[in-house]
């Protein structure tokens, strides 16, 4: 039923923990496959994949490419977009579970998408700073930061256009959804103190 896809760069040291919570997906019936879209990755990301089970796709460059191409070779009808850090905390696949029979049996799988809270990783001011400022992002602009996850269904997908092109790909592909077309779930998504992008 659902694909995630990863779009990584030198990302072994964060993808052990983060492909590891999404086990509990896998036993549940939810996961179908995870693709990690590859920037010319010299580390051992292509290993970790392998033994992970997870399909591996190298390219270099264009991020928006390379996202549009594990959408490509994802088999569910329904997609996650994660970062190499987004650590999904427990209790996300009951909730996934949830928004996607939800929104199918109301006919609302082309138009809503879904996305996680953000939880900072570290303690004092600094990591409750950003997980505030995030929130209100959401709040306000209703746009999540890309690392915070993202699902829909694939014909949402097509529909809005995919991924374009560039090295904001995911940026500019959340402002196509809308802010009034993204629900925030109640689970969060684990992300470093200091996140550093995908692609390095």
């Amino acid at each position: 039923m659902l694909s995630v896809v990863i779009a990584t760069h030198n990302s072994e040291r964060q993808l052990v923990p983060v492909l590891s919570a999404l086990v509990p997906g896998v036993t549940a019936g939810l996961l179908q496959d995870v693709t990690l879209a590859d920037n010319a990755s010299t580390d051992d990301t292509a290993a970790i994949a392998d033994a992970a089970g997870c399909a591996f796709l190298s390219a270099v460059g264009d991020p928006g490419m390379r996202l549009r191409q594990g959408v490509a070779a994802a088999r569910g009808r329904w997609l996650m977009f994660l970062s190499p850090e987004s650590l999904l905390e427990e209790g996300w696949v009951r909730e996934v579970a949830n928004f996607i029979e939800t929104v199918e049996r109301r006919g609302q799988a082309e138009r809503l998408a879904a996305t996680f809270r953000l939880a900072v990783d570290g303690y004092g001011l600094k990591p409750r700073l950003g997980e505030a400022v995030a929130a209100a992002r959401l709040a306000l602009f209703g746009l999540p930061k890309p690392a915070q996850g993202l699902i829909l269904s694939r014909r949402a997908y097509d529909r809005i256009g995919g991924h374009p092109p560039g090295v904001s790909a995911e940026r500019r592909f959340l402002a196509r959804i809308g802010r009034r077309h993204i629900h925030p779930l109640r689970s969060h998504v684990l992300l470093p103190e200091r996140p550093h992008p995908a692609d390095g």
